[in-house]
């Protein structure tokens, strides 16, 4: 059978051909064992606990990911059939590109303190399989798709653009996956519009045509609407400030006080020197059982961390982003004392999460348009997306249910007399 199809529910059918080598040598890596690791590292972390449908894995993710470059490089070859050269280290770059995630996925790079660009990199170079079956199909494969992921580097800009830019392939993916499985409606790009758009500027850079401009426009609000309606869901950032106390004082405790097999124990106590096998050998079902029994830890906060988590019974959170960071802090303060009136622990039940959101940086790898006669950076064409420039803080404040009352009169006294 020269033929392999996964049908995935937004990209439908997507068929590999074993007659195609750079089609079979993906066939190849997906087989591959640290590629199988990503069925059971979930896209979204803990948002499975806020919206109940994000259950999708890595896996899932990455095949979409090298689907959509794949349409993308095939439509641009019409401009330059050299293109067509560089499919295998594009291919590699767009299906591994996210095969250094830890359990959870991006809250691991929190709790755990680790990046997953930089462990991709040295797993694509150190890992037997996947090192034999990129070189298999030609010399230096390995090491370029890894200097591709990690540093940008490769012959032509334009693949750069397809695997790490403002309208890269992984973004593509990711927030029409990702609203489809929470649920929210904003993710609904208009891929064929976008892909059709794509075009080469005269410097062989990414660009996009004019007539594309909308959909670009819509595409860039709609991660802006993401990210402020599901990734920083206030419950999704109490799920991973949870995550992150539960490392956190699992790492304090150290291995006399707490248990954790080979595997965790890496994790928690020699990551800066953990071997490709131990991170390998971690994943969102290891990382699940170790907060499971960790619930009977004889470490109260420990326990109470884990319990909370696992029975979902979760913190609160006030949105004071509208605060300054004075009297956001002295919020946080007011929380800690009432927590400790209350007799809970503030240590583990108050914190501040903030996060900066960003939906365009016009520096930062921007995007251009190319009719062919005017080359012109996409924000000055766009009102819209000079808008979106403009960065927006997100701040929450974490504190215990029972406190609410109290704390919200607290708030309301420091607003009124700052």
């Amino acid at each position: 059978m020269s033929t392999r199809t996964y049908y995935d529910p937004l990209h439908q059918s997507i068929t590999l051909n074993t007659l195609i080598p750079e089609e079979k040598m993906v066939m190849e890596l997906i087989d591959s064992s640290p590629f199988q690791r990503l069925r059971r590292i979930k896209q979204l972390g803990p948002a499975y606990l806020t919206f109940h449908g994000a259950e999708s894995s890595r896996f899932t993710h990455s095949l979409g990911v090298f689907h959509l470059a794949r349409r993308a490089i095939n439509h641009l070859s019409t401009f330059d059939s050299k293109l067509n050269e560089h499919k295998f280290l594009l291919y590699g770059a767009a299906l591994l590109h996210d095969l250094g995630h830890g359990p959870l996925s991006h809250t691991s790079e929190e709790i755990f303190k680790i990046s997953h660009e930089d462990w991709t990199a040295k797993l694509i170079q150190s890992n037997e399989e996947i090192n034999f079956i990129l070189n298999k199909y030609g010399k230096g494969h390995s090491k370029a798709i890894s200097d591709l992921i990690q540093s940008r580097e490769a012959p032509k800009k334009l693949i750069i653009s397809l695997i790490s830019s403002q309208l890269d392939c992984d973004r593509l993916d990711y927030l029409i996956r990702d609203s489809y499985t929470t649920g929210a409606r904003y993710g609904q790009l208009d891929i064929d519009r976008i892909i059709s758009a794509m075009t080469i500027a005269p410097d062989g850079d990414l660009a996009i045509h004019p007539k594309g401009l909308m959909a670009v426009e819509h595409y860039l609000v709609i991660r802006n609407l993401m990210y402020r309606s599901v990734y920083n869901h206030r419950l999704n950032e109490v799920c991973n400030w949870l995550l992150e106390q539960i490392v956190k004082t699992a790492r304090k405790l150290g291995p006399k006080e707490i248990w954790a097999d080979v595997s965790m124990s890496e994790w928690l106590w020699n990551y800066e020197r953990m071997s490709p096998e131990r991170f390998l050998s971690n994943d969102d079902i290891i990382t699940g059982y170790h907060i499971n029994r960790w619930q009977e830890s004889s470490n109260n906060n420990l326990s109470t961390l884990c319990r909370r988590f696992i029975q979902r019974d979760l913190l609160k959170a006030l949105n004071v982003s509208s605060f300054s960071l004075e009297i956001r802090l002295e919020a946080l303060a007011k929380a800690r004392i009432l927590s400790e009136k209350y007799s809970i622990e503030p240590d583990i039940s108050c914190g501040l999460r903030e996060q900066i959101i960003k939906s365009y940086h016009p520096y930062k790898y921007g995007l251009r348009l190319w009719d062919g006669n005017k080359l012109e950076a996409l924000e000055k064409a766009s009102q819209l997306v000079e808008r979106l420039i403009e960065a927006n803080q997100s701040s929450w404040l974490i504190y215990p249910k029972e406190i609410e009352h109290d704390l919200k009169i607290e708030i309301k006294n420091l607003a009124i007399k700052n």
